[in-house]
């Protein structure tokens, strides 16, 4: 009896037209079954909604493979949880989340539409991936141009995906065959440099990012004030063994995290505040 290959399900933030979502299909191909699930437009730092308050669609289509998808009005997250919940006739085994255009590092990924479909998976209990590349717009004009990058931002349709799509799928065979351990996932993020000036592939920690957020005040035609956050792209410090670090220096990062954010080490310190012993 043959035995049946496990379903991929693979959904991103950049939406269902992104040009990586294809290539990463196609190397997926090669280990599992895949089915694509994806928000119909682009939910790049959305975070973790949770769709409670409205009606969300989920529409069949047919890839340019050939092969049959949703394309859905829900964010990334509940692409996964509607999938799971049975939308899909059968339920996948994994969930593989990208490959975001943007890296996704530190802090970065409390705001990530791509990592919080990974952290969907995981919440319902299967191994699951993020995967990002870096573009040159996600630095100031000035450390791009020390690193080598061109002044013009890198567009999506220009890149390559192949090569990195082939690595997202080794790495998602391993998964396959090891696992992950509960409440963990992979965060993965690519250089933006071709394929061949990568220099290998390192796991890491999260880095500290730093934001250079700015508040933009304007009007409307009415006289009422509103809002744009605006400034600067974030900095990171390339700390020795941080993701930041690693793409600094042109090496892929791998980074497992834990939703267990527990400070485990805070309990000892709030003990001796004797804070259950505080009157009621």
């Amino acid at each position: 009896m043959t035995k049946q290959r496990k379903l991929i399900l693979i959904t991103n933030d950049d939406g269902i037209d992104a040009p990586s979502l294809m290539a990463l299909k196609t190397a997926l191909d090669t280990i599992a079954d895949t089915l694509i699930f994806a928000p119909d437009h682009n939910w790049s730092a959305s975070g973790h909604p949770k769709t409670m308050h409205k009606p969300l669609r989920a529409d069949p289509i047919t890839l340019p493979d050939g092969s049959s998808g949703f394309v859905s009005t829900a964010p990334p997250p509940d692409c996964v949880a509607l999938a799971m919940l049975g939308v899909a006739e059968r339920k996948p085994d994994m969930v593989v989340s990208g490959i975001n255009h943007g890296a996704n590092l530190g802090y970065d990924v409390f705001y990530s539409g791509t990592v919080a479909a990974a952290v969907e998976g995981t919440i319902e209990g299967l191994p699951a991936i993020a995967f990002s590349r870096e573009r040159n717009d996600d630095d100031d004009p000035e450390s791009a141009a020390a690193r080598g990058y061109s002044d013009r931002a890198t567009r999506p349709e220009e890149i390559d995906y192949g090569p990195i799509a082939a690595f997202c799928a080794r790495l998602t065979q391993k998964v396959l065959e090891h696992g992950l351990p509960a409440n963990t996932l992979l965060n993965v993020n690519f250089p933006n440099v071709p394929w061949t000036d990568i220099k290998g592939v390192v796991l890491t920690r999260l880095g500290l990012r730093v934001y250079r957020d700015e508040l933009v005040a304007r009007k409307d035609p009415r006289g009422r004030p509103y809002y744009w956050i605006g400034g600067l792209p974030p900095r990171g410090i390339a700390e020795h063994g941080t993701d930041i670090w690693a793409l600094e220096n042109r090496l892929i990062s791998i980074t497992p995290i834990n939703l267990d954010m527990t400070s485990h080490r805070m309990i000892d310190e709030l003990k001796r505040w004797k804070l259950e012993e505080m009157p009621l």
